[in-house]
C-alpha cells in the first residue's frame, strides 16, 4: 500500500512539472516587450439589480470581447505549443506547415487588444439591454510575460417598459399592423432590450407579409424610446411607420396570373423580356383552370402544378404559401432548379403576376454501380447493379425504377464448411407524388406525399445448402407533416419464399438445428406495416435526436376470420402455402451531443420483440431480429451473437451461421473526432444481444428471462473514417469484453486479453469494413 501511494505521489509531481514546463516553455518563444494575452474578465459593480442578472450580463460580455485568448486544455496551451515548436515551413504544405498552421495556433498577444474598442462595446452592449448609464474601465494586469484585462463596469439601474404605443393612422398598413398589436413581444414591466425590439419589427413584418404586403421590410419600422417622462428608471416605447416608407411597402398585393414554365431555359429570355408573349390572348392556349403552363411539347400534366401551386388567381399574397409552393415543386424530384419571380401588373389594383421557371432534371438516366465488400462474418463478395431511372414516367413527375442486380459472396476463412452465396434479382418502384386512394387526403406540408408500389425478385444459391426464390410486393403511402416528422404506411406488403433446391447436407443441419430449416421453409407473409420518424438532427443544435418506431402486423385479419391456431391444428394455408401470423414492433432512439465542430458523441438504443401467435409457432426467419457485425455490435462476426446465453461453439462446425432472435436490446456509444480534413477517428462501445420468446430445447440458453442482464454481450474499439464527401469509408477494429455464453461468473474477457498471442487476434479482433457511419 505505501509503495502505492509513494508511486502515485511521483506520478503526480512530474505530472504537475511537466504541466508547468509546457506552460512556461510557451512564454519563451517571445520577444522582448510582448506579453502573452490570457483572456479578459469582466466585474459587474452594482447593487440593484439581482445576482442572476449580474451573472447572464457578465456572460454577454466577456463573450462579446476580442480577441479570444489562445485555446486552453486542462489549464495548458497544446495548440500554441505546437506551433511554436514547428518551424517556419518553406512551403503552404508538408508536415511542418501542418503542424504549425492546421495543429498549431498562433500565440495572441497583449498587443492584439483594442482595450478602449473592448471599452466601448461593453458600455453599447449594457446600453442595448437597458443599462442606459453604464460606464466602463480596465485594467491590465502582467506578470512573467502573461498579461490579463479586467474590465470594472458600473451599468447602474436598468430602465424597464412602462407604456407601449403603436401610433394608429387610416392606412390599411396601420390597420393591419394594430391587428397584430395583441401578441406584441414589448410588455410593460419587461426591460428594455434592444434584441427584442428587433425581433418585434421581424414579427410584424412577417405578419404584414402574410397578409398581401409583398414589399414591406422590418427597417420600415421604428421603435422609439422615450426616458424623460419617467424618472424613475422607466422608458416609453412607440412603435410607428417610419416617415420615409415607401409607398409600394404600404400596398397590399394580390395574385392575377399564375404562369409556369416547367421547361425554363436561361435562352428563353431575351433582353429581360419571354420568347412567348405574355398578354391574355397569347397566354389563352396555355390556359388550365386559374393558371397558365407554358409547354408547347406537353411534356408535364398541368394537373401537377394545380396540387403544387397554392397560389391561385384573386389570392392575397402571403408568405407561407410562397415558400410552401416553392418547397413542393421541388419534393416533385424531377426539377432541378426551382425560381420564383412576382412581377406587378397592375399598380392602381394592387396586383402582380407570379412566375414560375423550373428547370427540369435529366429525366432519364442510366447508372451501373460495381461493389466490392467485406463483412465480419469471413465474407468477401462483389456486387453489379444496373439501375434505371425515369423522373416522369406519366407525365406527372411519377418516378420509375428498375433495377437488375447480381451477386456473390465466398468464404475467405473460417469453417471449413462454409459454402459461397450466389444472388441474383431485379426490382421495380413506381413512386407516385399524389396519394392514390379512394379517400381524400389532404397535406399542407411542403413535402409532396407519395404513392409507392414496389415488385421484387431474388434468386439465392448457397452453394452445398439450398436455393431460394422470394418474391416481394408492396402497396403504401410515404408522407411527411414537416421536415422532422415523416410516415410512411403500406397497406400490404407481401413476402413469398419459395425453397427450389436443399440438399442432404443441409437437411443433416436442420436436423442438428431444426431453427436453420425454417430459412427454407414456404413461407408466405402479407399485412401491413407502419413506420413513424422524427428527427432534428438537421438543426445547428448541440442535442440533437433521431426516433423511429416500426410496427408490423402480419397475417392478423386473416388467422382471426380462419381461426388458424397452429399450436393445436395444422398451419392453415392459401394457395397451398403456410401464411404467418405475428406482431413485431421496433424502435430505434439516437441522440447526438457536439462538444466542438470537430468532436460528438452519438448513442443508441435498439429495442424490439417479435411475436407469434394463431397461425404461427415461430417469427419467420426474414422477419427475425439478427445481432453483431458492422452496423450493430461489432466486436462480434455478422449474425453469430445470440440468441441469449446460447453457445454457438456447440453446433456442428459449419452449421452455425445466421443465428436469429425474437427480442433485440442493443446499445451503442461512439466518440466521434476529426482528426485531420477529411480523417475522422472513433473510439466506441456497444452492448445487447437478441433473445427467444419460446423455449428451443436445441438452443439451450436462448429464451429471454429475468436474468437477461446478465447475457448481454459488450465490445469496445477504435475504427477510422475517410470522408471523401461522396461516400464514407470506415474501418472499426473491435474486440469483446464480455461473452455471453461463457460461464456465469467469468463472462468479462479482461484477463483474457492477449494482444501477443496469434490466435487471440485472430479469434478475437474483429476488422468491420464498410460505407457510412454505422447510426
Amino acid at each position: 500500500m505505501g509503495k502505492t501511494f509513494h508511486t502515485y505521489c511521483k506520478y503526480l509531481f512530474v505530472s504537475g512539472l511537466s504541466s508547468v514546463a509546457l506552460s512556461c516553455s510557451n512564454t519563451k518563444y517571445l520577444r522582448e516587450g510582448q506579453m502573452l494575452y490570457t483572456g479578459a474578465e469582466v466585474k459587474i459593480v452594482n447593487d440593484t439589480i439581482s445576482k442572476k442578472e449580474k451573472k447572464d450580463l457578465q456572460s454577454a460580455l466577456e463573450a462579446n470581447l476580442t480577441p479570444k485568448p489562445n485555446s486552453t486544455f486542462l489549464g495548458l496551451r497544446p495548440k500554441l505549443y505546437f506551433y511554436n515548436i514547428a518551424k517556419e515551413p518553406k512551403k503552404d504544405k508538408g508536415f511542418n506547415y501542418w503542424l504549425k498552421y492546421k495543429v498549431g495556433e498562433k500565440p495572441v498577444l497583449l498587443g492584439d487588444v483594442d482595450r478602449e474598442f473592448n471599452k466601448d462595446i461593453i458600455e453599447n452592449y449594457s446600453e442595448n439591454k437597458g443599462y442606459f448609464n453604464a460606464r466602463a474601465t480596465y485594467d491590465t494586469v502582467s506578470k512573467n510575460k502573461k498579461a490579463h484585462v479586467i474590465y470594472t463596469v458600473k451599468p447602474g439601474a436598468r430602465y424597464m417598459i412602462e407604456g407601449v404605443k403603436f401610433q394608429k393612422d387610416s392606412t390599411l398598413v396601420n390597420q393591419e399592423i394594430q391587428n397584430l398589436t395583441p401578441k406584441t413581444l414589448l410588455k410593460n414591466g419587461r426591460p428594455f432590450d434592444l434584441d427584442v425590439i428587433k425581433t418585434e419589427r421581424e414579427r410584424i413584418d412577417n405578419g404584414l407579409k402574410e397578409r398581401g404586403f409583398y414589399y414591406f421590410h422590418p427597417d420600415n419600422i421604428i421603435v422609439q424610446a422615450d426616458s424623460t417622462v419617467n424618472k424613475n428608471h422607466k422608458v416609453e416605447l412607440n412603435v410607428k411607420l417610419k416617415d420615409n416608407t415607401p409607398d409600394l411597402a404600404t400596398q397590399q398585393f394580390s395574385i392575377d396570373k399564375v404562369i409556369v414554365f416547367p421547361n425554363y431555359n436561361i435562352q428563353d429570355v431575351k433582353d429581360g423580356k419571354y420568347s412567348i408573349p405574355m398578354d391574355k390572348d397569347s397566354l389563352s392556349k396555355y390556359a388550365f383552370d386559374d393558371m397558365y403552363v407554358i409547354d408547347p411539347q406537353h411534356k408535364f400534366k398541368p394537373k401537377i402544378f394545380d396540387r403544387a401551386l397554392y397560389f391561385k388567381k384573386g389570392d392575397l399574397y402571403n408568405r407561407s404559401n410562397h415558400n410552401l409552393t416553392l418547397n413542393r415543386l421541388i419534393s416533385l424530384g424531377v426539377f432541378k432548379f426551382v425560381k420564383n419571380e412576382f412581377i406587378v401588373a397592375d399598380s392602381l389594383s394592387h396586383q402582380f403576376d407570379a412566375y414560375y421557371l423550373l428547370t427540369p432534371r435529366q429525366i432519364q438516366s442510366l447508372r451501373l454501380e460495381a461493389l466490392g465488400r467485406t463483412n465480419s462474418a469471413n465474407y468477401a463478395g462483389s456486387e453489379l447493379n444496373l439501375n434505371w431511372t425515369h423522373r416522369n414516367f406519366f407525365r406527372g413527375a411519377e418516378q420509375f425504377k428498375a433495377a437488375i442486380y447480381g451477386a456473390f459472396d465466398f468464404q475467405m476463412g473460417g469453417p471449413k464448411d462454409a459454402n459461397n452465396i450466389f444472388r441474383g434479382g431485379t426490382n421495380v418502384q413506381l413512386s407516385i407524388p399524389r396519394i392514390v386512394a379512394p379517400f381524400r387526403f389532404h397535406s399542407s406540408s411542403e413535402f409532396v406525399p407519395r404513392t409507392n408500389i414496389t415488385l421484387g425478385y431474388e434468386f439465392q444459391n448457397r452453394t452445398k445448402y439450398y436455393t431460394l426464390n422470394n418474391f416481394t410486393g408492396s402497396f403504401g403511402y410515404i408522407w411527411k407533416e414537416n421536415a422532422r416528422k415523416e410516415h410512411e404506411l403500406k397497406v400490404i406488403d407481401i413476402t413469398l419464399v419459395s425453397p427450389q433446391k436443399v440438399t442432404a447436407a443441409y437437411d443433416s443441419i436442420s436436423k442438428i438445428n431444426p431453427a436453420m430449416g425454417r430459412i427454407v421453409q414456404k413461407q408466405l407473409i402479407f399485412g401491413p406495416t407502419y413506420s413513424y420518424t422524427y428527427t432534428n438532427t438537421m438543426l445547428p443544435r448541440t442535442n440533437t435526436f433521431y426516433y423511429k418506431g416500426t410496427l408490423d402486423l402480419a397475417g392478423n385479419i386473416t388467422g382471426l376470420v380462419t381461426g388458424a391456431n397452429a399450436k393445436k391444428d395444422k398451419q392453415k394455408e392459401i394457395f397451398g402455402i403456410p401464411f404467418s401470423q405475428y406482431v413485431k414492433i421496433e424502435n430505434d432512439l439516437r441522440f447526438y451531443h457536439k462538444f466542438t465542430e470537430k468532436s460528438s458523441l452519438a448513442t443508441r438504443v435498439i429495442a424490439g420483440i417479435a411475436y407469434p401467435y394463431g397461425n404461427s409457432e415461430f417469427i419467420p426467419f426474414s422477419k427475425q431480429f439478427f445481432s453483431g457485425g458492422s452496423n450493430s455490435i461489432r466486436a462480434f462476426r455478422a449474425r453469430t451473437l445470440g440468441p441469449g446465453s446460447f453457445d454457438p461453439r456447440t453446433l456442428k462446425e459449419g452449421a452455425y451461421f445466421d443465428q436469429s432472435g425474437d427480442i433485440k436490446l442493443e446499445f451503442n456509444a461512439e466518440y466521434r473526432a476529426n482528426l485531420y480534413k477529411f480523417l475522422n477517428a472513433a473510439v466506441f462501445v456497444d452492448a445487447g444481444n437478441i433473445w427467444l420468446i419460446n423455449n428451443d430445447k436445441d438452443r439451450p440458453g436462448a429464451k429471454f428471462s429475468k436474468d437477461f442482464l446478465n447475457e448481454i454481450a459488450v465490445g469496445a474499439g477504435v475504427g477510422l473514417r475517410l470522408d471523401f464527401s461522396i461516400l464514407i469509408l470506415r474501418l472499426d477494429l473491435a474486440m469483446p469484453l464480455r461473452v455471453p455464453y461463457y460461464e456465469k461468473g467469468d463472462r468479462w474477457a479482461f484477463d483474457k486479453i492477449n494482444f501477443g498471442d496469434p490466435s487471440w487476434r485472430k479469434d478475437n479482433l474483429i476488422l468491420n469494413i464498410a460505407i457510412g457511419y454505422p447510426f
